[in-house]
Formats: C-alpha cells, sequence, structure tokens
C-alpha cells in the first residue's frame, strides 16, 4: 500500500509538472522591450527630427568647400559663432529685405539681428534646461522657454515646429541633450538700426 501510495503521488506531481509547462506553452509570452531599447529608439526620433526640420540650417556653423557651405561637423548645433564679425550692411536695405551672414548662423531684417543660439548641452546652451522649459521655448516662442521671456526672433520658425506633438519635442530635447557639448556664448539680439 506504501507503493501504491508513492506511485500516485508521484503521477501526480508528474501530471502537475506537465499541466503547468503545458499552460506555459498555450500562454503567448508578450514582448516587452528594455528600457535602453525604449531610449534608444526616442533619441534615434529625436535625431530624426532635428536633421528633418532643417535645425541645422541654421543652427550649425558652415565651412565652404569647393560644393558650397557644409556644416562644420566640430561646430554642430552649436549656434553663431561668438567670435565672428558681423560685416557692415544698409539699414536700409535690411528694412525691406532679410540678410544672412554667409554661415546662415545670423539674420538681419526689421526686427534687427538675430542670431541662431546654441542647442548644444554645454552651460552656454541647452544644459540646465529643463524639458518643460524646451517645451515653452518651442511651443510658445519663448526665449530660454521663460513664460515671461522675450518672444523668440525671426527666422526660428517655432510657430511650425509647436505643432509637432509634444513626444516628438521631447524625443528632440532628448537628443540634444546627447550630442557633443560646445562652449560657444552666442551674442544677444541687436536693435534695428534708425
Amino acid at each position: 500500500m506504501k507503493n501504491q501510495f508513492l506511485t500516485l503521488a508521484l503521477f501526480c506531481i508528474v501530471l502537475a509538472s506537465c499541466n503547468s509547462k503545458k499552460e506555459e506553452k498555450d500562454t503567448p509570452k508578450v514582448y516587452e522591450p528594455k528600457t535602453t531599447e525604449i531610449e534608444e529608439s526616442i533619441l534615434q526620433r529625436g535625431e530624426m527630427l532635428v536633421k528633418a526640420i532643417g535645425c541645422h540650417d541654421c543652427h550649425s556653423p558652415k565651412k565652404m568647400s569647393d560644393k558650397g557651405p557644409i556644416f562644420d561637423p566640430d561646430l554642430l548645433l552649436s549656434g553663431h559663432p561668438a567670435n565672428y564679425s558681423l560685416p557692415e550692411y544698409d539699414p536700409e536695405t535690411a528694412k525691406n529685405y532679410v540678410l544672412f551672414t554667409p554661415g546662415l548662423t545670423a539674420a538681419i531684417g526689421p526686427w534687427g539681428t538675430s542670431f541662431a543660439s546654441n542647442l548644444t548641452p554645454h552651460d552656454t546652451g541647452l544644459a540646465g534646461w529643463s524639458e518643460k522649459e524646451f517645451l515653452t521655448a518651442i511651443k510658445h516662442g519663448k526665449y530660454k522657454g521663460m513664460e515671461n521671456g522675450r518672444n523668440l526672433l525671426p527666422p526660428m520658425p517655432w510657430q511650425t515646429i509647436s505643432l509637432l506633438p509634444d513626444s516628438d519635442l521631447k524625443a528632440m530635447f532628448a537628443y540634444l541633450q546627447t550630442i557633443k557639448p560646445v562652449d560657444n556664448l552666442v551674442p544677444p539680439p541687436i536693435p534695428p538700426k534708425s
């Protein structure tokens, strides 16, 4: 009887383990990406948006080549070079036209002279900015993301970029926090000449 009880107990254990394995096989596994995969996907989206929207066009200094201006790889998204002197121009022309420096990092028009900001994660750029400040700058056109700050100046197309969903703007900010920091203190805007 002892053997029969032991045999019955072993049979129940084997049967239970077979059923639990069958349940595991029948239950579909849900793929859960690792946090790093999600972060990498967000950064890739941010990089694509920064490139597709044309942030480099104004915020990256250029070097002249035989094919025209190309982005300076050492200064990507660092804004108007602090050491660049503006050439003389006719103030009357600037009242009716928009003038750009050869590197497209400064623009002169009826509003005065504006300089492309440093978007790198350096103290002279976006270091220390919060995601909320970045969203305020882009969605409301406010300098340094300050609610009561001055408005962003032309040619910054914040009105168009602000139409992107917050998730895209957050991806752009996340990406900008990962690029090479460049020490470049962009000059303040210059009011129009009378």
